[in-house]
Order: C-alpha cells, then structure tokens, then sequence
C-alpha cells in the first residue's frame, strides 16, 4: 500500500508539471541539455579548438538575435499597450455620451486631449455632452459631433475642419479663430457665440442660427448659407465673397455690415434696401 500511495503521489506531481510554465520550461531545458552534452561529448575531447570557436561563433550570434528580438518585442509591447490605451479613451467617451452632467463632459474632453497626443483626430462624438468646457486648440478634424451640446464651452483655435457639427448647439460659445473649413453644419446653433476670424470658409451652413452671433473678421468665403439667420449678428469686416444662397433680406436685421466683403450684385441690393448697414 505504501508502494501505490508513493507512486500515485509522483504521478501525481507529475501531472501537474505543465501547471507550473517555469518548472516545465527548466525540465526541457535540463533534457535537451543533457541530449546535446551526451552527443556531443566526445566532440569535447577531440577537437576542443573548433569547439571554442563554434562556440564563440554561436554566441555572437545569439547576440546578434537578442538585439533584433528585443527591439522587435519592445516595439510590439509599446504599440500593443498604444492601441488598448487608445481602445480605452473611446470606450469612456461612449459610457459618458449620453449623460449630461459636468463630470461626465470634463471626462469626455479628457480623453479627446489624450486621444489627439495619440494623432487621433477623428472621433465619434455624436450626441456628447460638452457644455461648458474647455476645448482650445483640440483637433477634431472629421469627427462626427451631430446634435452635440457644446454650448458655453470654448473652442479657440479648435480646428473642426470637416467635422459634422449638424444640429449641433454651439450657443455662446467662443469659436474665436476656430477653424470650421468645409465642415457639415447645417441647422447649427450659433446663437450669441464669439466667432472672431472663425474660418468658415465652403462649410454647409444651411439654415444656421448665427442670432445675435459675433462674425467680425470671419472667412464665409463660399460657404453654403441658404436660409442662414444672421439677425442682430455682427459681419464687421467679414467675408462673404463667393457665399451660395445668400440674399440682401438675410441682413436686413444684422448688426453692421461695415467693411464687409460680399459679390458685387449683393452689395448693390445691401445699398439699394438697407444702406445703413454698410456703414460704421
């Protein structure tokens, strides 16, 4: 009986070897070492000189693969730790996209600032809350930011180019020197929003609340304005030149027009129906 218990305990141990990756791992190591030495063990005895030179020749070439894998696997690792990094701000982005709370928006543009120091530009933001943040000079070129709540928030020197900003609420904003270049708004709220020297320039601005806007300096350079409301808004010096779908009655509750650059044929009609306009 104490023959069986003694082999059913190494059996036993044995079993579980695979369990264990350093202990298997020595014992093929301890094998193969004593195959080679065996084989090669009158080798030893007989022609010691090549020997050390086949050996040293080995061991340069271990070496040699060392580096390369090393390097190789460093590599791996770090862009393999990049992207779950990055996987991770977008998954956060998606848990917070519907809840409206401050907490949730500084988190949201916590991991937009970290996803642009990855290079990464285009995010899928639609229906996030980021009211009342801050948002300076973040690139979110081509990024999907439809029916977004981004009022109160400030975007200076953002650069939203292409960006989907559709049904987007931009009230009271600062998009002063933000770039919207050919960017999708149209039915955007911009409403009381500083957008001095704001580039708008061939951006889809279909039926866009500029109320109460402030566009001095601003690049409307053909961009597409039908049914844009421009009441109360301020164009100082703003340019419109090329600008689709405009008409004078567009203005006819603006601010000033003072300095403004437009097409010939409008700013007849602008001097014709409401001259004051043009002036300071």
């Amino acid at each position: 009986m104490d023959f069986l218990e003694k082999f059913k305990n190494i059996f036993t141990r044995i079993k579980r070897i695979p369990e264990n990756p350093i202990l298997t791992a020595s014992l093929v190591l301890l094998g193969a070492s004593l195959v080679v030495f065996l084989l090669s063990f009158d080798y030893y005895l007989t022609h010691p000189d090549a020997f050390r030179e086949a050996i040293l020749a080995e061991a340069h070439g271990m070496l040699f693969d060392l580096a390369i894998i090393g390097i190789l696997l460093y590599w791996l690792n770090q862009k393999g730790e990049e992207r779950q990094r990055i996987k991770t701000y977008k998954d956060e982005i998606d848990d917070f996209r519907l809840w409206e709370s401050d907490e949730a928006a500084f988190r949201t543009v916590g991991n937009i600032k970290r996803l642009n120091r990855h290079k990464i530009y285009n995010i899928n933001l639609v229906n996030t809350h980021l009211a009342r943040t801050n948002l300076n000079y973040v690139i979110l070129k081509g990024s999907n930011l439809n029916n977004s709540n981004l009022s109160g928030s400030k975007l200076i020197e953002s650069n939203l180019e292409n960006a989907r900003l559709n049904q987007t609420d931009f009230e009271n904003a600062n998009l002063n020197q933000a770039n919207l270049q050919k960017a999708y708004a149209s039915g955007a709220i911009f409403k009381d929003a500083f957008m001095i020297k704001a580039n708008f320039r061939g951006a889809f601005l279909i039926k866009a609340d500029f109320n109460n806007g402030f566009l001095m300096e601003s690049d409307l350079r053909e961009a597409y304005l039908t049914g844009a409301d421009f009441a109360q808004a301020n164009l100082y010096k703003a340019d419109l030149r090329g600008a689709i779908g405009l008409n004078a009655e567009q203005f006819k509750e603006v601010r000033s027009l003072f300095l403004a650059k437009m097409d010939p044929e409008l700013e007849e009609q602008i001097k014709e129906l409401y001259p004051e306009l043009l002036g300071k």
